[in-house]
C-alpha cells in the first residue's frame, strides 16, 4: 500500500484540492493530505508538485491494424480515403508488424492512456494487445453484407471472440464486440452479433453516420456509395435503413462512433436508449466528414477518441482534445474543457463497463499525473490549462504500479 499526493486531483468529474490517494492495485482511500500520515502511518508517499492527478485516460476507439500508415492514404474526402484504403490495404496490413503496433501502444501511454479500445477486423493485433502495458477493450469486429456468406462470417467472428475470451487475466484484455457499419453488415449477422454481446454482457460499438454518403446510400440507394457497391460487389440496394439499423440496438446500450450526420429523431433515439457517442474530431476533419453537432447531443454521453493512424497523425490524446477544443468554438471554453476531460475518463468508463476512469474507493489504481509549469490560481482554469499545455504526462500508474 502507498499513496500519491498533488495540489489537485480530478476524480473523473471535478477537481479536489490537497488530497492524497491511497492504493494498492485498487484505490483504498482519498484523504486530505494533512491527515494522511495520521491515518496511515509508515506508508510510502510520493509527492507530485505543481501537478494534477487524473484517472488513467481512456482512448475508446482505435484501429491498430493500419498503424504503419503515415502518408499512404488519401485525405480530404471520405470516399477518396476509402478507395485508397482498399487500394493499399494489403500493403498496410503486411507492414504493420507487431513491433509497429506495439510502438503505437507505447506512444499512447506517453500521453496518459491507460485503457484503449482496439477495434479488430482480423484478430491480428491480439497478441500485441496482450503484451501492451495498458488495459485493452478488444472489440472483435463483425463485417459482411453478402447473405450467402453470413454463416461463415459469423463463425469466423465467434472464433475471434473466443480467442479474446481465452486471454490470461494478467494480460488485461476485456473481450468486446464491434459492428462495422450499417452499410457493411447484413441484418441477419447484425442480429446474431448483438445477441452475442447481450448474452456475455460485452461492450458493444458501431460506426454510424460518419459521412454524408452513408445516409444517401442507406435512404435513397444513390450517391457515391451506390457507385462503390455496384462496382465492387454488384450490389444496387442497401441491406438496411438507418431506422432499422439503429433500432436493432434498442435493448442494449451501445457506443456509436462518429454519429455526425444524424437526424433530430436519431439524436433523441440514442438518448432514450442510453446509448453514447464516441467523437473523433481529427479523423472527421481529415476525411471531410463534418463536425459533430454538440448542441443536438443533449443527454447523450460523449467520449473522445483518436481513431487509428489510418485517419490521424498521432495517437496522443491531448492532440485530440486540443482539436476538439478548437473545432467546437461555440462552446463555453472552461466548461467544455472539463467535459472533454470527462470524455476521456468517467464517460467512456461507464460506457465500456470499466472500473477505471474515476478516482473513487474501489476503482482500479490507474492514474495519469500531469505537471504544469505553473498551476493556475483559479481552479476553473485547471481543465483548459491542462489541455493546452500537456503533450506527455509526468507519470503513469496501472494496477498500482508506476509504468512511466
Amino acid at each position: 500500500m502507498r499513496a500519491i499526493t498533488a495540489p489537485y486531483i480530478f476524480d473523473g468529474f471535478d477537481y479536489q484540492l490537497n488530497k492524497a490517494v491511497v492504493f494498492d492495485d485498487k484505490i483504498i482511500d482519498i484523504i486530505d493530505i494533512d491527515r494522511l500520515e495520521i491515518n496511515y502511518s509508515n506508508i510510502d508517499i510520493i509527492e507530485y508538485k505543481s501537478s494534477i492527478i487524473y484517472p488513467g485516460f481512456i482512448n475508446p476507439h482505435i484501429h491498430l491494424e493500419f498503424s504503419s500508415n503515415i502518408s499512404t492514404l488519401k485525405y480530404g474526402d471520405f470516399m477518396e480515403w476509402l478507395h485508397s484504403v482498399i487500394e493499399n490495404r494489403d500493403e498496410l496490413l503486411n507492414s504493420a508488424d507487431d513491433n509497429i503496433m506495439y510502438q503505437a501502444c507505447i506512444d499512447m501511454i506517453k500521453s496518459g492512456i491507460t485503457t484503449f479500445g482496439a477495434v479488430s477486423s482480423y484478430g491480428l493485433e491480439l497478441e500485441v494487445c496482450k503484451k501492451a502495458p495498458q488495459r485493452v477493450i478488444f472489440f472483435n469486429e463483425a463485417i459482411g453484407s453478402i447473405p450467402s456468406a453470413v454463416d461463415a462470417l459469423y463463425n469466423d467472428f465467434l472464433q475471434r471472440v473466443d480467442n479474446s475470451i481465452k486471454a490470461d487475466p494478467k494480460d488485461k484484455i476485456t473481450p468486446a464486440i464491434a459492428i462495422h457499419s450499417p452499410y457493411s453488415v447484413h441484418p441477419i449477422l447484425l442480429k446474431r452479433v448483438i445477441q452475442r454481446a447481450k448474452e456475455n454482457n460485452m461492450p458493444l460499438s458501431t460506426h454510424f453516420m460518419e459521412s454524408p454518403y452513408e445516409r444517401e446510400w442507406l435512404e435513397y440507394n444513390s450517391g457515391e456509395f451506390a457507385r462503390f457497391f455496384k462496382e465492387k460487389f454488384g450490389v444496387t440496394k442497401a441491406v438496411t435503413t438507418p431506422k432499422e439499423f439503429i433500432e436493432a440496438f434498442d435493448s442494449y446500450p451501445t457506443l456509436f462512433v462518429h454519429a455526425i450526420h444524424l437526424k433530430e429523431e436519431e439524436y433523441q433515439h440514442l438518448a432514450l436508449n442510453n446509448h453514447s457517442i464516441i467523437h473523433c474530431p481529427r479523423s472527421n476533419r481529415l476525411l471531410g466528414c463534418g463536425r459533430l453537432n454538440l448542441s443536438k447531443c443533449n443527454n447523450i454521453p460523449i467520449s473522445i477518441a483518436t481513431d487509428g493512424l489510418s485517419s490521424n497523425w498521432s495517437l496522443n490524446i491531448f492532440d485530440e482534445l486540443r482539436e476538439a477544443l478548437m473545432m467546437h468554438y461555440n462552446q463555453d471554453l472552461d466548461k467544455f474543457a472539463k467535459e472533454l476531460l470527462k470524455g476521456i475518463t468517467s464517460t467512456p468508463s461507464k460506457a465500456l463497463k470499466s472500473n477505471t476512469g474515476e478516482i473513487i474507493k474501489g476503482a482500479l489504481a490507474d492514474f495519469a499525473v500531469v505537471s504544469l509549469p505553473h498551476l493556475p490560481k483559479d481552479i476553473s482554469q485547471l481543465a483548459i490549462q491542462t489541455i493546452l499545455h500537456t503533450k506527455d504526462v509526468k507519470s503513469v500508474w496501472i494496477d498500482g504500479e508506476e509504468i512511466i
